[in-house]
């Protein structure tokens, strides 16, 4: 039998490999339509390394947007309901089982069924 951390590494699910790369990548990419949107500042500071299982947007006022925004964000002149406060949350009610399908599949898991 394999140690374990080579049957985690065949399978890219060790710490920092391409299973929680793809998750950190998805979140954000998901994130971006949920997150307050003025300068659009807070969007473009993103402070995650792709791997660390930690999304991290690096400005100053983001905890104070994310416990507070009132949302109805404008994306330029138009309003998106989406954008305002708690957006990781928010996002990961709405895609959860998109990412952890596309995890499964990279990890050569079998998909999750949809709730």
């Amino acid at each position: 039998m394999l140690p374990t951390e080579e049957l985690l590494r065949r399978r890219g699910i060790q710490r920092g490999g391409k299973v929680q790369k793809y998750i950190d990548s998805t979140v954000v990419r998901f994130c971006d339509k949920y997150v307050p949107f003025r300068s659009g500042l807070l969007k473009r500071a993103i402070g995650t390394i792709f791997g660390s299982g930690y999304v991290r947007y690096n400005v100053i006022y983001a905890k104070r947007q994310y416990y507070g925004n009132s949302g109805g964000g404008r994306e330029g002149m138009k309003r998106n309901g989406l954008r305002g406060r708690l957006w990781f949350e928010r996002m990961k009610a709405a895609h959860r089982d998109e990412i952890l399908n596309g995890a499964a599949k990279l990890a050569g898991a079998k998909s999750r069924r949809r709730s």
